[in-house]
């Protein structure tokens, strides 16, 4: 498990980070999302003890990072796959690796197996592998020491379109024994195909995070009225937050803490007791992982349908954009 609470880091008179919180169960693969300069990176390293924080802790299995005996015994990093010796041979860099943290060279050689370097790639220096090879090799040193927890910074870089296939099945298979991940990744199709849960950071905090169904799962009813003003007059009238489309069509926030109990049976209702024709009512379309993305990295909070932001604070009836 990954628990991160309240982390805080300036550098002079920038704050990189700010009260960020979150956490990752046993059993689920979670994706960390934010666009450059968000806090990605800053977070991992305070995570994996690298950066000091200004305020706030992160434990892993349990205990601070730097506080773990043998930390690669219980957790497997990839935050870097160029950071390896150039001259070794891929066998060797394993193989010393399995060394320093008291496992035996036969894990080295089946991990090499198992992430596709077999004999001919791993024999040869680490100098001469693509980037896609490096990153094989760089995720078999995160699994060397067979660890509960994986935290993986961009491990999809430079795979091919099979290699991202293969690793997304390695991170199920991982996490469906009861293993931790937190992934990050600018690759959002394959977040989207492999995660269970979302952090998505901007500008240094948290602007979303729940799992993946309830963040891509639209919290809206879509409704056409023959009269489209007289039907927006009386949604203001009832307090339901809502946004009138250019195209004549109404969304409700059902998400929104003053849509509490709102319904399709109960807008319908709503609706004939002022004698509105309804022409559609329906609920509003999944929203994509990037229309999430963009949305709640710009506005710096959850989108209308798309989950709400971390800690559980209700949406208000302003952050409804669309």
């Amino acid at each position: 498990m990954i628990s991160v609470q309240s982390l805080s880091k300036r550098y002079g008179s920038q704050t990189a980070v700010a009260d960020v919180s979150f956490s990752c169960e046993p059993g689920t693969i979670t994706g960390f999302l934010g666009p450059n300069g968000a806090g990605k990176s800053t977070t991992v390293r305070m995570i994996t003890g690298l950066t000091r924080p200004d305020s706030g802790y992160a434990t892993v299995a349990g205990l601070p990072f730097t506080q773990l005996r043998n930390p690669a015994r219980r957790v497997g990093t990839l935050l870097d796959a160029a950071a390896v010796h150039p001259g070794r041979t891929g066998r060797a860099t394993l193989r010393l690796t399995a060394d320093l943290i008291g496992m035996p060279p036969s894990r080295a050689d089946d991990l090499l197996e198992d992430v596709g370097l077999p004999r001919g790639a791993a024999d040869r220096r680490v100098g001469t592998y693509s980037l896609g090879m490096r990153q094989r090799l760089g995720i078999a040193q995160a699994m060397i020491g067979e660890p509960e927890v994986l935290i993986l910074d961009e491990p999809a870089n430079g795979l091919d379109p099979e290699g991202i296939a293969w690793m997304r099945t390695l991170l199920r298979s991982f996490a469906a024994d009861g293993g931790t991940v937190l992934l990050s990744s600018h690759l959002l199709g394959e977040v989207q195909a492999t995660v269970d849960r979302l952090v998505v950071v901007g500008g240094g905090r948290v602007v979303a995070a729940g799992s993946l169904d309830e963040l891509l799962s639209s919290a809206g009813l879509v409704l056409r009225a023959t009269d489209p003003r007289a039907l927006a007059r009386v949604l203001f009238e009832a307090g339901l937050p809502h946004v009138v489309h250019e195209d004549g069509s109404t969304v409700v926030d059902t998400s929104a803490p003053a849509a509490s109990g709102v319904d399709a049976e109960s807008i319908a209702r709503l609706a004939a007791s002022h004698g509105l024709v309804l022409l559609e009512l329906r609920q509003a379309d999944r929203t994509g992982i990037e229309d999430l993305f963009f949305s709640v990295t710009r506005a710096g909070g959850a989108p209308a349908g798309a989950g709400r932001p971390a800690g559980d604070m209700p949406a208000s009836p302003a952050e409804v954009t669309r």
